[in-house]
């Protein structure tokens, strides 16, 4: 009966944990959408000489926090066309795999997410320069897990179209051993945070940015093995268009230099 209750509190900890992801996308296409002080959301293509911009939703990249938007990728792009004057519009987006797709037929202009550099995505989209670094760990209830080697035979869970999938794979054949590796093109890195904290899936592989500061809303959570080597985390561009991806590596490079970059890394990024 004990187990039976446990079950359903967990049940309704996903549940509740999933309508206010599900909310918070919502109100923050409202926001877009109400506020004209802001670039605009909409879901059609903005003008020639504005930058459609898909946008994940998550920690890292464009997050509603209390009542405010922020991120770092949000703020930074924010500074940036502020610096430089350019019109902007966003698309919150919460698949990954589903919005490489859309950038690579033109929908999109850029692509932003917890999406590492690798030589695989490579052939099929641009990456800008280097915006910040970052490195995959595993998030999970299991405090026996320490290293890489604890995930012989288990399962992990991913977001699908992200690096975290070749990145398991690679360690399944460095350990010698077997890992079940589960591609959710259902979920976000936050979701599957949740379904950890609530005891449906065992362990998921996502960034540490992400996992920080998701930690400390969800209790039990173990979030300090490694499982990958710092990584550059950059934009995305579609490879056809050679345009805005030079304009936008150009500023992304001046902006670096610039004492707004360093405040941001000073609030945001926390990995060594």
């Amino acid at each position: 009966m004990n187990g039976h209750k446990g079950s359903f509190s967990r049940w309704w900890l996903l549940v509740a944990a999933l309508a206010v992801l599900s909310v918070g996308i919502i109100v923050t296409v409202i926001h877009f959408k109400a506020s004209d002080t802001r670039p605009g959301y909409e879901y059609e293509r903005g003008s020639n000489d504005t930058i459609n911009v898909a946008i994940a939703y998550s920690p890292m990249s464009m997050y509603r926090y209390g009542d405010t938007l922020s991120g770092f990728n949000y703020e930074m792009l924010r500074e940036m066309s502020a610096m430089y004057g350019d019109k902007v519009k966003y698309y919150p987006v919460a698949s990954v795999s589903e919005s490489l797709d859309r950038l690579c037929e033109g929908e999109y202009d850029v692509l932003i997410a917890d999406i590492p550099v690798t030589a695989s995505l490579r052939e099929r989209v641009r990456f800008s320069v280097p915006v910040y670094i970052d490195r995959m760990v595993l998030v999970s209830r299991d405090s026996s897990v320490t290293s890489p080697l604890g995930l012989a035979g288990r399962q992990v869970w991913v977001v699908e179209g992200s690096p975290a999938a070749e990145r398991v794979e690679n360690l399944s054949r460095e350990i010698g051993d077997s890992i079940s590796i589960h591609d959710s093109h259902k979920y976000s890195a936050e979701q599957l945070v949740m379904l950890v904290a609530a005891g449906d899936i065992p362990m998921a592989v996502v960034n540490e940015e992400v996992a920080h500061r998701l930690h400390d809303r969800y209790s039990g959570l173990h979030v300090s093995t490694h499982v990958s080597f710092s990584q550059f985390q950059s934009w995305i561009f579609n490879k056809e268009d050679s345009i805005v991806a030079d304009t936008l590596d150009a500023q992304i490079q001046r902006f670096k230099l610039t004492p707004q970059y360093k405040a941001l890394l000073d609030r945001w990024v926390d990995c060594e």
